[in-house]
């Protein structure tokens, strides 16, 4: 039987469009690219978070001599996130990157860390792709991955 996957999101030309919040959320995971250890790729990402409370945090991504030992800037923050912030849901994810030509989409590994903590706090993460100049923005993590990985 055929069947049809259809996903709707949200594109904006320019990160200015973005309401004022989302705009300082990009921001600031734009600014956690300048603390990224990215020596071998030299791709930094910065990811950051708004969560229920209000409360924004912040990581980037870690390149280790040892690959594949290093970690994605959005499991870094996701995995202290669930460490220290369990009862205090995510409400948006936003990735940026330097260089920041194209929209910063996260990897496989990350796709499926964000739909488990989405899982796991029952509400939907909205995520913000960005780019210096335009984002693509999701209402629910699961489209970013719609055939999981599940127990």
């Amino acid at each position: 039987m055929k069947r049809t996957l259809d996903i709707s999101y949200e594109h904006y030309a320019s990160i200015a469009e973005l309401d004022r919040l989302d705009r300082n959320l990009v921001k600031e995971a734009e600014e956690a690219t300048k603390a990224a250890n990215a020596p071998y790729s030299n791709f930094h990402v910065g990811a950051a978070v708004r969560l229920r409370s209000g409360l924004t945090l912040h990581a980037s991504n870690f390149e280790s001599e040892v690959y594949p030992a290093g970690l994605c800037a959005e499991r870094s923050l996701l995995f202290y996130i669930e460490a220290n912030y369990a009862d205090d849901p995510i409400e948006i994810l936003a990735i940026a990157s330097n260089p920041s030509e194209r929209e910063c989409y996260p990897c496989g590994q990350c796709r499926q860390v964000i739909v488990d903590v989405q899982r796991r706090q029952k509400s939907p993460i909205r995520v913000i792709m960005s780019s210096a100049a335009s984002a693509t923005v999701i209402d629910d993590a699961e489209k970013l991955l719609p055939f999981t990985f599940k127990l």
